[in-house]
Parts: structure tokens; sequence; C-alpha cells
């Protein structure tokens, strides 16, 4: 909602979460460098031009699988362009740029590297707005699989406060990343 708000810290966390899986798509369609960040800024102007039309009606429907589907159309865009435009260019990287050209693939699904990137990225922004002991006990629960009275007892606090705190920040990193975390 906030970016539709058009909230540039809210836009800023977009383009941070999400650039990286964005150029993977691309590296894995053999777009890289300039091509790729001029790909990887068409997907996000047609992503501020068509959030208004993204919707969660359908169960599976993700915001993932929505930027999934704008990158492999911009994608195809580029590879159009460039068979107007063709490099004059020989030998074995420009046949598998062509085999990859030609085969009309959808791009992979989110592997745990990409994933476990995405989840990186999202801890790194929300930590700042939480206590330290707040995200110790997060940390030790959500990542470290203590149990809650394990570390109550270390603490000093109730399980229910260990537990408390687990759960505000998953809060925060849904409404984050919501369509990732279960």
């Amino acid at each position: 909602m906030r970016i539709r708000d058009k909230d540039e810290e809210a836009w800023r966390r977009l383009v941070h979460l999400y650039g990286p899986l964005v150029d993977r798509w691309c590296g894995h369609r053999g777009v890289r460098g300039q091509d790729a960040d001029d790909v990887r800024q068409e997907v996000f102007q047609a992503v501020a031009t068509g959030l208004d039309g993204f919707r969660r009606d359908r169960p599976g429907d993700t915001f993932r699988g929505w930027l999934r589907g704008i990158t492999r159309f911009k994608l195809l865009d580029h590879f159009r362009r460039r068979q107007a435009h063709p490099e004059a260019q020989g030998g074995t990287d420009a046949h598998l740029r062509l085999q990859q050209q030609v085969a009309d693939e959808d791009l992979p699904d989110d592997t745990a590297d990409d994933l476990g990137g995405l989840y990186r990225r999202a801890l790194e922004l929300v930590r700042g707005e939480f206590e330290p002991q707040t995200w110790d006990a997060f940390w030790r629960t959500a990542v470290e699989g203590q149990s809650p009275t394990d570390i109550a007892t270390q603490l000093g606090v109730t399980p229910a406060a260990i537990r408390k705190a687990k759960s505000r920040v998953l809060l925060r990193l849904r409404q984050e990343i919501g369509d990732l975390i279960a």
C-alpha cells in the first residue's frame, strides 16, 4: 500500500529486496551488465505503472510470481529489440546466446539461495526497528531453533515474552515481504 501511495522509502526497499532476484532471472537468460540494468529498470517501471493491477484473488497469487511474469516479458522485449539490431559477433558465446533466445522457457523457480538472499535483505531492513533483546529472542528461536523456555531462563524473562518477541519480528517481516513468510 505504501508503494501504491508513492512512498519513496517503500519503493527503495522494494527495489533493494527484489532487484537481485530480477538480476538473477536476467542472468539465467544470459542478460548481464548494462543490458541487465536496462531490463531491471524496465521491469520496475512496469511494476510502478501496473501495481494497481496486482491482485491476490486466487490461491497461489504472489508478488514474486507477478514480478517473474513482468521480468519474462521484459526479457522477451529485450531479445526482440536485439534481433531487430543484431550485433556482428560469432563464436561459441554468440551461439550460446542464440540458443538461449530461441528457447522459450519460463524463468526458473526461486531456489533456496534466491529466497535466502531475499530473507537476508529483509532481515537487514527490519533489524534496526527492534530492541537488541527482542531481536536476540527472535533470532535464537526462529533461526537457531532454540526453545523459548531455554532462552527465557537465560534472559530472565517468561517464555511468553520470547514467543511474543518472535511474533513481533515475524509480523514485521510479513509486512515487508508478505508472500514469502507462511
